[in-house]
């Protein structure tokens, strides 16, 4: 059986019309079956500046009041999902945009106010892996964002990684599958602000160690999380690296 790719994009590329453009392309061009998840907190941190909702982040993960939500829900999607609906189908790939509440796709539980609380924000229960399969068997590729919800009627909003991980994790009970994590970075980096710094390949103990250090930053530790938490579940390769650099070899592998 072919190999399953699902394919995270986010990061400034979302907020660059440009570098999101050459992404989708190359992304279209890649036969067999995919899967497309994306984010785009940049674009949802300043819609809710121009509405006077000062965005909040702890630990690179946004936290979501009622309000926050609304904005997210209507920028996550709906005008970036559909905006990369139309772009792909443009490029000759026959997409479908999808929130978890879409054919039941992802449902989620709120989580705890403690010890943080995050307001609705949601930790992943199921992934229902029969709706992608249905989608890639009728040969569309899923598009999905990051929100879904806890199937009592409430939406919630999920970290984008996390949300790409999930689908990783349940669809490799069928195909073998690959993750993918693109964003602006050739990768992983051992120094932020040297792109040339890449740490090619990261296991545990490694992660442990520049995280004890200081040397990962904040939004990037949840994105190394979920690249672990895919691997320890079956996931056949997990790779960060540059939405340039899509279709050659470069990043970093996570083992």
């Amino acid at each position: 059986m072919d190999t399953l790719k699902v394919i995270k994009i986010g990061g400034n590329v979302i907020d660059n019309p440009e570098a999101l453009e050459a992404f989708l392309g190359m992304f279209a061009a890649i036969p067999g079956a995919k899967i497309l998840v994306h984010g785009g907190g940049a674009i949802a941190s300043r819609t809710l500046l121009r509405m006077g909702i000062e965005p909040k982040m702890i630990e690179g993960r946004r936290v979501t009041d009622a309000e926050t939500l609304q904005v997210v829900t209507a920028v996550y999607a709906g005008l970036i999902n559909k905006s990369i609906v139309a772009t792909l189908q443009k490029n000759g790939c026959n997409a479908i945009g999808l929130s978890g509440a879409d054919g039941n796709a992802i449902t989620s539980r709120k989580r705890p106010a403690a010890p943080v609380d995050y307001g609705f924000v949601g930790d992943i229960e199921k992934v229902n892996a029969k709706t992608f399969e249905a989608l890639l068997a009728a040969g569309m590729t899923p598009v999905v964002c990051a929100i879904n919800h806890d199937g009592c009627g409430t939406l919630l909003n999920t970290n984008a990684d996390t949300i790409a991980s999930g689908i990783a994790t349940a669809m490799s009970g069928t195909y073998p599958t690959e993750l993918i994590m693109c964003f602006e970075k050739d990768g992983v980096l051992m120094d932020k602000d040297d792109n040339s710094s890449v740490i090619e390949q990261i296991d545990k103990p490694l992660f442990e160690k520049l995280k004890a250090e200081g040397k990962v930053n904040a939004g990037m530790l949840p994105k190394l999380k979920n690249a672990f938490d895919a691997i320890d579940a079956g996931v056949k390769k997990v790779v960060i690296k540059n939405s340039a650099r899509l279709s050659d070899g470069s990043g970093t592998v996570i083992f």
